[in-house]
């Protein structure tokens, strides 16, 4: 009785249903809508199959009970229901259910990174059986295991992520099978003969992925590329952008859109814009650079100077919801490979049209800044422009002149000099002011890769940064800082360049390791950039330095993209957004577009953009940022591999880089290249890892290996199918180590 009676109110309710119209407009044969679904459900109480609850919603015909099975189907795709093993459906929060993305380990086993913030749940190996690094899955609370960690069991796969593979292919024993290059991706992926397509054991090849994995079987695939052999020159690119899914064709449409394009600027594109072709605005950049978004003078002024940044003016160009401009928001940003560039914007724009070349008409979007003696932004503005670049100076060439006073090179720019001698002057103030707002300035080194022939690693340099580099850094800040607050004062949603303050946990691990070195750092738990800023001006000179600036940098988070506006921490900026390359980074295109849009005298509600579009924008400008880094660090890391192949047995010094449980990374002196010795290979005794003082300890020996400690090591193996170079210690003990125990007696 009671559950007829619970059948005759969901009858009820269907012809009461509140969205029928809504059902009624969208189909032909309207179904109930998700949410008297969802009701009728709750009410029932418990999982209920789809022939009881087609009688309770009064579904008799073949064309309705098909559109209930599609639409149960989308329900439990998108996580409103949950099918058991008997095919019946229930609630998602009637179970202890979370849904979110997985992320693999190379070691088989996973996390789950809930939608809602919440802690990860670990993935074991066999949960990971049957879903994909980055597949979006429902999962079950299945308790705790043995370290404490949430356990999860995969209820449901809502949605795949990889659908196309790529990795090296063997046939062993009659059977074709596809080892991912992406260790994340712990699944081999078997070929029939039939779909193999030309591929021949050890050729690295991208397979479409046919059967998705699952509990009891592999993956199957088919060979749709054959990229060459193991070893050959620049594959290790070719392998970078497919794993990481980066986008390097352009569509048909993009090609139509830009076919109309020459290198020629047209004469009515520059009418009602300001003409600045005869102020002397240059563009400074590296020997190798090809497309030069910004150009820059400067003159001195009786209050301070005057500094114009002229940006290349890409939102002319491309314009919103474009074929051109879906592409560049899908691709992010540009990716610099060595020697090799995966552009945002097809090459017409970004080496020619937009580009800044020298002696040529440019459209530009032009900040104008009054800076005080004091480095200060005084006043702004911004507007459209016309220029034309007076040089393309490279940062060697303008060091030469206003450090080295070079004679040849002032000669030569003899007309610019002055400018840049202001510049030079300008950079001065506003380094100045960089430091007492107490900017962080860490003391990295960024390294170069030069090839011989056959493309093979020469050699690996470090990169200088000379004034000159630092003069261009600190005027595009200003700019960035500018434009940040022109946006905010007009109340128009932008995308800001957000830089979190370290979290609560990453300090109190700070604090606690600073102690152990007799040190600490200002402000509690609340450090700001000034407290840090101090830090790293009081151990400068130090022999652990190198130590304590690696530990600070590592406390603090990833700057991303945001919609809302909460400062960037490293900078010391409260207000900051990224304005000065919009032909490599979207996100400095959005900034171009509402900077426009009120330069126009349109209001911020009519901007084509609101703030839950640069929320989407926020997130996948940061995620393409991250693919960019992510692809960029494979690639150089199997080159390095390839280099350190004809140094095995080599001898080396050199620093700890990272601690681990299973080891510690060392950074070779001299080809800025790490390694590991795993914690095996540490000496005949138990170690136990600190993460708080980042050492490890031998438990018998009491032998530590820290962070920052100077080894000598051997190198002795290199997997490069991996990117793992092993290495073992010629002394037992690290230089630093044996060194406290001598002052310890």
């Amino acid at each position: 009785m009671k559950r007829k009676r619970k059948q005759k109110s969901a009858v009820r309710r269907r012809r009461q249903d509140p969205h029928a119209r809504r059902e009624a407009s969208r189909y032909d044969q309207p179904i109930a809508s998700r949410e008297l679904i969802l009701e009728v459900i709750a009410e029932a109480g418990s999982p209920v199959n789809r022939e009881s609850l087609a009688g309770m919603l009064e579904i008799q015909d073949d064309t309705g009970l098909e559109a209930l099975r599609r639409r149960l189907q989308a329900m439990a795709r998108d996580g409103q229901l949950v099918r058991n093993r008997r095919g019946c459906y229930a609630l998602a929060d009637q179970f202890d259910l979370v849904q979110g993305r997985v992320i693999g380990h190379p070691d088989g086993f996973g996390f789950l990174v809930p939608d809602d913030g919440s802690d990860d749940v670990y993935l074991s190996a066999r949960q990971m059986r049957s879903v994909y690094h980055e597949d979006r899955v429902q999962a079950r609370i299945a308790g705790k295991d043995r370290r404490g960690r949430l356990e999860g069991e995969v209820v449901e796969v809502l949605q795949r992520n990889t659908h196309r593979v790529v990795g090296r292919f063997y046939r062993e024993s009659g059977i074709n099978f596809v080892v991912p290059d992406n260790k994340r991706l712990t699944h081999d992926i078997s070929v029939p003969d039939t779909e193999m397509h030309g591929a021949a054991h050890g050729q690295i090849v991208t397979v479409e992925i046919l059967e998705q994995p699952g509990k009891r079987h592999r993956p199957v695939g088919r060979v749709v590329e054959v990229l060459g052999e193991h070893m050959a020159p620049g594959m290790e690119i070719d392998i970078a952008i497919r794993s990481h899914d980066l986008p390097q064709e352009w569509p048909v449409e993009v090609d139509a859109e830009i076919s109309d394009y020459t290198g020629e600027v047209p004469e009515e594109a520059k009418q009602g814009r300001i003409d600045l072709r005869d102020v002397p605005l240059v563009t400074i950049d590296g020997e190798d650079a090809r497309d030069f978004d910004d150009a820059v003078f400067c003159e001195r002024k009786s209050s301070g100077w005057r500094l114009l940044v002229a940006i290349a003016d890409v939102s002319h160009y491309v314009l919103p919801d474009t074929a051109l401009d879906r592409e560049a928001q899908k691709r992010g940003n540009s990716v610099y490979f060595p020697e090799r560039v995966i552009p945002m914007l097809p090459e017409v724009l970004s080496n020619g049209l937009c580009s800044l070349n020298p002696e040529v008409d440019r459209l530009c979007m032009v900040c104008e800044m009054q800076i005080s003696a004091t480095g200060k932004i005084t006043r702004s503005r911004f507007f459209e422009g016309v220029m034309r670049s007076h040089a393309r100076l490279t940062y060697t060439q303008v060091a030469a002149m206003v450090v080295d006073n070079d004679p040849a090179q002032r000669k030569q720019y003899r007309t610019l000099v002055p400018h840049l001698e202001d510049l030079h002057e300008l950079y001065r103030a506003l380094r100045e002011a960089r430091e007492t707002r107490g900017a962080i300035d860490f003391e990295t080194t960024e390294t170069r890769i030069v090839f011989g022939e056959d493309r093979k690693i020469d050699r690996i340099v470090p990169l200088e940064r000379n004034d000159a580099h630092k003069m261009i850094e600190e005027c595009m800040i200003a700019a960035n800082v500018a434009a940040a607050r022109f946006l905010i004062r007009q109340k128009m949603p932008t995308l800001f360049r957000v830089h979190g303050r370290p979290d609560g946990e990453k300090i109190e691990d700070l604090q606690e390791f600073l102690r152990e070195l007799g040190l600490s750092i200002a402000g509690g738990l609340r450090p700001d950039a000034k407290d840090y800023a101090r830090l790293l001006s009081s151990v400068h000179g130090r022999p652990d330095e190198h130590l304590i600036n690696t530990v600070l940098l590592r406390s603090m988070p990833r700057a991303e993209y945001h919609p809302e506006n909460i400062g960037h921490f490293g900078l010391a900026h409260e207000k900051y957004v990224h304005f000065t390359s919009p032909i490599r980074r979207y996100p400095d295109l959005l900034v171009h577009r509402a900077i426009r849009h009120t330069l126009r005298e349109q209001k911020p509600a009519a901007f084509d953009y609101m703030h839950a579009d640069m929320q989407a924008f926020g997130e996948q400008c940061s995620m393409t940022e991250r693919r960019a880094d992510d692809a960029t660090r494979d690639a150089v890391d199997w080159l390095k591999c390839e280099y350190m192949l004809e140094h095995i047995g080599a001898t080396f010094r050199g620093v700890i880089s990272s601690v681990t449980s299973f080891g510690i990374f060392v950074e070779l002196k001299d080809v800025y290249i790490e390694g590991l010795v795993h914690v095996t290979a540490l000496g005949n005794d138990y170690y136990h890892y600190d993460p708080t003082r980042h050492w490890l300890m031998g438990e018998r020996t009491h032998k530590i290996y820290r962070l920052g400690d100077t080894v000598i090591v051997n190198v002795v193996q290199v997997n490069l199918d991996d990117r793992k170079i092993d290495l073992e210690l010629v002394e037992k003990r690290s230089v630093n180590s044996r060194r406290r125990r001598k002052k310890k007696r």
